[in-house]
C-alpha cells in the first residue's frame, strides 16, 4: 500500500461508470443509446488515464446483478461489448495498454469468449497500462470463490487470499490495492465492486453521468484524492 505522500498520484483507479441509461431516457431516446455514448467515455477515460500515469484501470462494464435487466438491453451490451474488443484493440496496442477482463466467463457466449481471450493475447506484453474491465462481476461472489479454491491452513495470511482472489479474476499476476474509486451517475455506493481491493481506496461521487465524463471529470477527481490525508490506520504526518 502507498503512504501518505504529498502530491502522490493514484496508480490503480477504479470507476463504476454509471448513469448511461439514465442520460439517454433524459434525451428521449432508448437507453442503449446511452451505453453506445458511454463507451466514447470509456476511450476517453482510458486514454487520459495513460497520458496521466495511472498503472491501473478498472472499470465497472457490467455486474453480475445486471443480467436481471430487460432482455434486449443485457444482448444489446454484450454485442456492443464484443465489438469494441475487436475495434479498440489496435488502438489499446498503439498506446501501450495491456486489457484483462475480470469477473466470471461462464455464463458469457462463445463469440464474447473468443474475443476476450484475442484481445487479451493480443495485448499481453503491453506494459504502459493495465485495463481491466470488470464484467459479470460481483465482489462478494468473487470473495466466496476464491475461497473455495484455499487449501485449509490455520495460517491464512491476507497475501494468501489476495492471491486467490486475483487467480479466480484471472489475474494471476495481481494487481495493487484501489488508490481512488469514482463512481459517476450521483449514486453513492460500492455496488459490489472490489470490496477487498477498496479497502482504503478514497471514494469519490460525481454527479455527471457516465457519457458525460471528460478528463476535465477525471482530473478532478484525482485533485480530490490528492488533497486528502491518507493514513491507513494511522496518525497523520501533518501532526
Amino acid at each position: 500500500m502507498h503512504a501518505a505522500v504529498p502530491g502522490f498520484y493514484p496508480q490503480h483507479v477504479a470507476i463504476i461508470m454509471d448513469g448511461n441509461g439514465r442520460w439517454a431516457q433524459q434525451r428521449g431516446r432508448p437507453r442503449t443509446f446511452g451505453h453506445l455514448e458511454g463507451a466514447k467515455s470509456v476511450r476517453r477515460a482510458v486514454e487520459h488515464a495513460r497520458r496521466s500515469g495511472v498503472r491501473f484501470l478498472t472499470l465497472y462494464a457490467f455486474s453480475s446483478d445486471n443480467w436481471s435487466r430487460p432482455q434486449d438491453e443485457v444482448h444489446a451490451l454484450m454485442k456492443l461489448f464484443r465489438r469494441k474488443l475487436v475495434s479498440e484493440t489496435p488502438r489499446l496496442l498503439e498506446n501501450g495498454v495491456r486489457l484483462s477482463v475480470v469477473g466470471r466467463r461462464d455464463r458469457l457466449s462463445p463469440e464474447l469468449r473468443r474475443a476476450i481471450d484475442a484481445a487479451e493475447r493480443e495485448t499481453a506484453d503491453c506494459g504502459g497500462m493495465t485495463l481491466r474491465l470488470a464484467v459479470d462481476y460481483s465482489s462478494r461472489d468473487t470473495l466466496v470463490r476464491a475461497a473455495t479454491i484455499l487449501p485449509r491452513a490455520e495460517e491464512m495470511t491476507r497475501d494468501d487470499f489476495a492471491r486467490a482472489i486475483a487467480m479466480v479474476n484471472h489475474c494471476p499476476g495481481g494487481v495493487p490495492d484501489v488508490d481512488l474509486l469514482v463512481r459517476t451517475g450521483g449514486e453513492q455506493r460500492l455496488s459490489d465492486f472490489l470490496l477487498w481491493e477498496c479497502a482504503y481506496a478514497e471514494l469519490v461521487f460525481s454527479r455527471r453521468m457516465w457519457p458525460d465524463f471528460a478528463e476535465a471529470d477525471f482530473d478532478q477527481a484525482v485533485d480530490e484524492f490528492r488533497s486528502r490525508d491518507r493514513r491507513f490506520g494511522g496518525l497523520s504526518k501533518a501532526i
